[in-house]
């Protein structure tokens, strides 16, 4: 059960400019951010840092930050956000199959060499305390140039933020999310937990 409730879409009219990333992105407005929205200048940074990450002229696959964004949330152990990221996953081309593959990245024949360490450095850089040692950025580099490691790291970064701000406020996933992690994570051990809508 939520530890605060969201606040109705009414009630934070003036941020509907700044929801229209979500809106177009992932094709709602999250819970987590309706419930920020109590201090608007809070939800209008994170949703500034959100475009950054995210932004389409960046060169990293937005398919792969999505993937990224996946493997911090599960080494953050946040099932919320990893909900939300293989939804996005999935509305950004990567094939439901690559997703719940996942766990198994490593040897899988869906993930490329490129793909694998970027996934590794997300692991590692999510983990606390944090993992990444000069071998593993070293090997992330064979693949991705310095710009492309910031955006790599902007990923997990920002998603730093959404796993603590959503496993502390035990944010209620919304429908789609729910729905779609439940079709195609639930075999890699994913389940609503605390983030199940009550009824």
């Amino acid at each position: 059960m939520a530890r605060l409730s969201p606040l109705s879409r009414d009630a934070v009219a003036d941020l509907d400019e700044d929801f229209a990333f979500f809106e177009r992105t992932l094709g709602f407005v999250p819970n987590s951010l309706l419930t920020m929205a109590r201090r608007p200048w809070l939800a209008r940074g994170v949703i500034a840092l959100s475009r950054g990450v995210y932004d389409p002229r960046g060169e990293v696959d937005l398919g792969l930050k999505r993937l990224i964004g996946h493997a911090a949330s599960m080494a953050a152990g946040c099932l919320y956000c990893r909900a939300h990221t293989g939804t996005s996953a999935m509305r950004h081309g990567v094939p439901p199959e690559k997703l719940s593959a996942l766990p198994d990245y490593r040897t899988s024949p869906l993930y490329s060499d490129a793909e694998r360490v970027a996934i590794d450095f997300a692991f590692a850089a999510a983990s606390q305390p944090n993992d990444v040692d000069d071998g593993l950025f070293q090997r992330l580099a064979t693949h991705f140039d310095e710009d492309q490691i910031v955006e790599i790291l902007g990923v997990v970064g920002l998603f730093g933020f959404f796993n603590r701000w959503n496993d502390s406020m035990a944010t209620t996933l919304e429908p789609e999310p729910l729905a779609q992690a439940q079709d195609h994570l639930a075999a890699t051990g994913w389940r609503a937990g605390k983030h199940a809508p009550q009824t």
